[in-house]
């Protein structure tokens, strides 16, 4: 669930109104959380993607392509200090464009 707050600030964000994957606008867009930390969703702005509800209902057989692009985007989100805090076991950084 993710906190009023911060669904305020998401849904008032340009960025959620369309798939990250796809691009599209049409249909329904849903909010996936690309991060699990230490066993939860980790309610943060980087980490919370719109996809494409073709796309996010299928959330557990993502392809490893789909997760390496959503982790990019993710990556490409975050603070420095995110990243720092954040690659603990998974270095986030390797998904940064160079």
């Amino acid at each position: 669930m993710i906190p009023p707050k911060l669904r305020e600030d998401l849904s008032n964000d340009p960025f959620m109104k369309k798939c990250c994957i796809t691009g599209r606008t049409d249909g329904k867009i849903d909010w996936h959380h690309n991060m699990t930390w230490q066993g939860k969703n980790v309610q943060e702005k980087f980490a919370i993607l719109p996809v494409h509800n073709s796309i996010h209902q299928y959330h557990n057989g993502l392809t490893s392509e789909v997760k390496e692009k959503l982790n990019r985007i993710m990556a490409s989100r975050m603070s420095e200090e995110e990243l720092d805090y954040y690659s603990k076991v998974i270095d986030y950084r390797k998904f940064l464009i160079k």
